[in-house]
């Protein structure tokens, strides 16, 4: 798991996330901070908010490991399954999809904004 220290947009570099996985980034703020997965599909990362919106449960399974397949990531706790590039639900309880976070990727760095 990524920790990103205050005031640092960058959060890793591209290669840093397996092509067609995910990968969790821990945040700084001033707020006490947040996770995030990032999502990679070749050259283009989704980020989103680590949590279900069913149940405000983290996503992963174990600590930055993820359940990615076929272009959607599933919820560990009760299956609730996501579309990658768009945080839409395709299946499951959830009523919402996962909650967006912008980025950038320049010079192989993924960036906040």
């Amino acid at each position: 798991m990524l920790e990103v220290s205050p005031g640092s947009s960058a959060i890793c570099r591209l290669e840093e996330i397996p092509d067609g996985g995910a990968i969790a980034a821990d945040i700084d703020s001033s707020t006490g901070g947040f996770s995030l997965i990032l999502l990679r599909q070749g050259d283009r990362v989704f980020a989103y908010h680590n949590e279900c919106p069913h149940a405000g449960r983290r996503l992963d399974w174990a600590p930055g490991k993820f359940l990615v397949k076929d272009g959607a990531v599933i919820c560990a706790a009760h299956g609730a399954t996501f579309d990658v590039a768009s945080g839409a639900v395709l299946a499951g309880p959830c009523r919402n999809g996962l909650a967006p976070v912008p980025l950038q990727v320049r010079d192989g760095l993924v960036r906040l904004p």
